[in-house]
């Protein structure tokens, strides 16, 4: 197979427009990939963390320490910073809720961040 004199290149040509549409496209994917991640990660650190803090002799600080405990260990200590635990009514019990704002970077490398607030919930144990 031979090609024409005119035809020559066009490989290059059509590899940089593939390139083109294919890249955004992926680090879109890679993008909310790492934000749900995160996401869930936080979210199963808040949930524990108040169970934790539900539990007889505890209270809503320990469920707090426990969080920022799941987060360091599971992703990194940074997401930690904002850990609030109180006590709460959930569906009219008497119980504690955690709350973790944290802000994921994009691509994980810096630049603008999205802002995410994940929340755990635990109806308190009571004394038999």
């Amino acid at each position: 197979m031979s090609r024409s004199r005119g035809e020559r290149g066009s490989a290059v040509v059509d590899f940089v427009l593939v390139i083109v549409v294919l890249v955004p496209v992926v680090l879109g994917i890679l993008q909310v990939a790492l934000v749900m991640h995160v996401r869930n990660t936080l979210a199963s650190a808040a949930s524990e963390g108040a169970r934790y803090g539900a539990t007889l002799d505890r209270s809503p600080a320990d469920g707090a320490a426990r969080t920022r405990s799941q987060i360091d260990g599971a992703i990194s200590g940074r997401f930690a910073d904002d850990v609030d635990a109180h006590a709460a009514v959930v569906d009219g019990a008497p119980g504690v809720e955690v709350v973790v704002h944290a802000t994921v970077p994009a691509l994980g490398i810096g630049g603008p961040g999205i802002s995410l607030t994940v929340t755990g919930h635990a109806v308190e144990e009571q004394r038999p």
